[in-house]
């Protein structure tokens, strides 16, 4: 099964617009199998979707078992009939795919705006939890807390563009949440565009998880701390992406999933 989602995600997704790599895309596989792995229940959840890529990505190594709540204002053009352009062309990625959208899992809206109990409603508590939608300072607040009170107690938050120097006060709201919180959440893992955190009584059992994981073994592990946990950084080498990319430009994207052995 992992070689099917490998292959998804170094061909498949990559026709997708959007902003998730292969480093991260392969954390997700990490993070979700081992929760699978060891009877970790909960629905998945995103905040920010664009035209699906993570969302699928979500949806692919969930296995259709498994609930994913897609949130998203779904405000990027608008067709003659006043319908979102985005929205439809999130729905036709999913049917080129296989993997049409649940519609009754979609909230269409500002996030900021939502309450726990309409996330935890449809779908109930969450296990894993992508958050990348406005980059303000109120806006990663609002959702860092609503992820955190829908969130299993053996749960994991991905925060988007953490250290994007585009998006200061994505870097300013994730530091807050980690201090504001009162210790209860750490920082495990963080790539060049995400920050993974768990409940700090999970930390040892997800860094162990990015430490031992076979998908993720292409990388350099380099500690390092943040906020006073240990984190592993996961280093993804200048000349392998340059690699990688010039594999996609080529063509030859069916053959790129082999730069990440």
């Amino acid at each position: 099964m992992t070689s099917v989602i490998r292959k998804f995600i170094f061909h498949d997704l990559q026709t997708i617009e959007g902003y998730i790599d292969p480093p991260d895309a392969l954390v997700f596989l990490s993070l979700l199998q081992g929760q699978k792995e060891r009877s970790f229940a909960g629905a998945l959840a995103e905040i920010g979707v664009f035209y699906g890529r993570s969302y699928f990505l979500l949806r692919k190594i969930s296995g259709g078992d498994e609930k994913v709540l897609a949130i998203d204002l779904f405000n990027i053009g608008q067709t003659a009939d006043g319908v979102s352009a985005q929205y439809g062309r999130f729905l036709e990625n999913g049917r080129r795919l296989g993997l049409p959208v649940d519609e009754e899992l979609i909230i269409k809206g500002d996030s900021t705006l939502l309450e726990p109990d309409q996330l935890t409603d449809k779908i109930g508590k969450i296990r894993f939890f992508s958050i990348d939608g406005g980059h303000m300072l109120r806006h990663v607040a609002a959702d860092s807390r609503l992820a955190m009170e829908t969130i299993a107690d053996h749960g994991v938050i991905a925060f988007d563009d953490t250290f994007n120097p585009a998006w200061p006060e994505v870097t300013i709201g994730v530091a807050d949440f980690l201090r504001d919180c009162g210790g209860a959440f750490s920082a495990f893992c963080m790539t060049k565009y995400k920050t993974y955190v768990c409940r700090r009584e999970f930390h040892a059992l997800y860094a162990e998880l990015i430490a031992n994981s076979a998908d993720l073994a292409a990388f350099d592990h380099v500690e390092t701390e943040f906020l006073g946990s240990k984190v592993a950084r996961l280093h993804n080498p200048i000349s392998r992406r340059m690699v990688y990319e010039l594999m996609i430009r080529s063509g030859m994207s069916a053959f790129s999933e082999r730069v990440y052995r």
